[in-house]
């Protein structure tokens, strides 16, 4: 469309611009040469070039993943292969079918540690949601699709980065079904969230609205592919090693031949048959040990005690723990059975005193915290560097 001032209209943008600026045209209708590339990118995404930036090897997730969890040896390869597979098929566009995964473990033990640092190594986006908070379509509560739109929303709203992303789901053995029957009642909190959450995991394009809350009927939806979206599954399923006589980690056997192996355990538990379908590769993580918890507090790469140490760097203050002291929180953590979270728990109990009369000042300071500081909080030392 031609204006007053000899310039032409781009029908897509509507910015005008000199002819010499106007590369296609239709009748009324043209594109300017901004579109035509910002168009281009998008048909484009995702096409081989866009994962050539990062090794899908699994020995290089492997590799990092080592960076940021400690110990779960097995079930680091496990994720890693599953991963590396998922961007593979993606990338090269193969035939082969989505691998989501379940984790089970205590809680504590890295769960979301791990899908966590799976998405910082891929530097795919990545949305972390409570499976408790999720209602069947038409009950109080929200709707399972908002999941995918925190997807989206971390992913800038750019839908094509979005439906290449990693979703992980907590909590999922909190949907067990009551009983091993299947309900002819509504059970809006449990089995009907597992019925619900099917078409997303096993991947369809799915309505979802874009600014969240409930769904009705005249409101407009984004279209969202789930196909290339990997989802981990991941809950406590406490008293599963009960009835669980199986490896520590392994794929899920649809046909079972040999009595109270995971599949079935896992069944009993609540989970219904056709979501554990859709989750063929399963992990089973093991509580960890007090070496590994001594680990997680002096790791130098994002350690507990290194983060404590830095903030306390801000105020010109260094931080000093004896080794006694340590193996004192590992063992009280490992007694608690609450894993890497009841570190944290003891340790900023232990710091509260210490970060609360830290201020700046030029006078370097160290603090030494002993075995009388955890009996003592008013214990520790304080001296000047």
């Amino acid at each position: 469309m031609e204006n007053n001032t000899n310039k032409l209209i781009c029908s897509f943008c509507g910015s005008d611009y000199p002819r010499p600026n106007v590369l296609l045209g239709l009748d009324d209708s043209i594109i300017c040469e901004n579109c035509i590339e910002l168009y281009h990118d998008i048909i484009n995404f995702g096409n081989d070039e866009e994962y050539e930036s990062f090794d899908i090897n699994p020995k290089f997730i492997f590799d990092e993943l080592n960076k940021y969890v400690v110990g779960q040896t097995k079930a680091k390869k496990m994720l890693s292969v599953a991963v590396s597979n998922h961007y593979k098929r993606i990338k090269y566009n193969l035939d082969v079918e989505k691998a989501n995964v379940l984790l089970i473990g205590p809680t504590g033990c890295g769960k979301t540690l791990l899908a966590k640092s799976l998405a910082k190594i891929l530097d795919v986006p990545f949305a972390i949601c409570d499976a408790t908070v999720y209602t069947e379509a038409g009950y109080v509560g929200e709707d399972v699709e908002n999941i995918l739109l925190r997807l989206l929303q971390n992913a800038n709203f750019e839908i094509n980065k979005a439906q290449k992303g990693i979703v992980f789901i907590d909590e999922i053995d909190k949907l067990a079904r009551k009983g091993e029957n299947v309900s002819i009642t509504k059970d809006v909190s449990g089995e009907g969230v597992q019925n619900s959450l099917l078409k997303i995991i096993e991947g369809n394009i799915i309505n979802i609205p874009p600014h969240g809350g409930r769904k009705h009927p005249y409101q407009e939806y984004i279209k969202f592919d789930t196909s290339n979206v990997l989802f981990i599954l991941a809950g406590a399923f406490d008293g599963l090693s009960s009835c669980d006589k199986t490896d520590n980690i392994g794929l899920l056997k649809t046909s079972p031949n040999k009595k109270n192996n995971l599949y079935d355990a896992v069944i009993k538990y609540g989970i219904i048959p056709e979501l554990l379908g859709r989750l063929p590769i399963v992990v089973k993580m093991d509580s960890l040990t007090i070496d590994e918890l001594i680990r997680i507090l002096t790791s130098p790469y994002n350690g507990l005690i290194e983060q404590y140490k830095s903030l306390l760097q801000v105020d010109n203050v260094t931080l000093r723990i004896e080794d006694s002291v340590i193996k004192s929180i590992a063992d009280m953590a490992y007694t608690t059975q609450g894993g890497a979270r009841s570190l944290k728990r003891i340790l900023e109990d232990i710091m509260m005193d210490i970060m609360f009369e830290s201020v700046k000042e030029e006078q370097a300071y160290e603090y030494i915290i002993t075995n009388d500081t955890i009996k003592d909080h008013k214990k520790y030392q304080k001296i000047q560097v």
